[in-house]
């Protein structure tokens, strides 16, 4: 098993830290993407969007992050992802999110110090409290996002909160959040997102 990756990229991440919380052998393979490797043919034959994560499974190509956790959940994950109408619709609502307000919010606020991303950062910080706001409700009286043991929405989650301080979003008024963090970090095989000098934690 191969995982293509980027180790700035939080979706990359999230992939690796289900592999690893699965305990699932697996080769990384950096894609240099300063360099643009991830727009040459032979990366473009593995993900025409030129985007990583890329799962490569005995023949069986997955790109993009959710869908690596959907496949993985599906053929190793045991309870990571419910059999239920209901607890699997609870979990692509999470999944949902990742894709919404987490990338334009917290994930967005990060490229502008990371990579010099021309966005609105007041907009964006904006909008990451927003969505903080509303985890930090959710959270209460809750372990997980969903349920009562974690699921691949709560992996989905962690990448990308975990470094929003890079991005200049304090989480200190979060504390259930922060807790949160702090449970996934716990699991057996956590492997933690590269942190970078940016932000609030320059």
């Amino acid at each position: 098993m191969k995982l293509y990756h980027h180790p700035l990229s939080g979706n990359a991440h999230r992939a690796r830290l289900f592999l690893s919380l699965l305990a699932l052998p697996h080769e990384l393979v950096e894609v240099d993407l300063m360099a643009g490797a991830h727009k040459r043919p032979e990366f473009l034959a593995l993900n025409p969007f030129g985007q990583v994560p890329v799962l490569e499974d005995d023949g069986i190509v997955i790109p993009d992050s959710v869908a690596i956790l959907i496949y993985l959940a599906k053929k190793h994950g045991g309870n990571w992802l419910p059999d239920d109408a209901e607890g699997a619709a609870a979990v692509q609502r999470w999944l949902s999110v990742t894709t919404g307000d987490l990338a334009f919010g917290p994930a967005a606020a990060r490229l502008i110090n990371l990579l010099g991303a021309k966005l609105n950062a007041e907009e964006v910080i904006t909008r990451a409290h927003t969505l903080l706001g509303r985890l930090e409700a959710h959270l209460e009286g809750r372990d997980w996002l969903v349920g009562t043991r974690p699921t691949i929405a709560d992996v989905a989650l962690y990448s990308y909160l975990s470094s929003a301080p890079e991005g200049n979003v304090d989480l200190t008024s979060y504390p259930r959040v922060k807790a949160f963090l702090a449970r996934i970090e716990g699991l057996p095989g956590f492997v933690p997102f590269a942190r970078n000098k940016v932000g609030l934690f320059a």
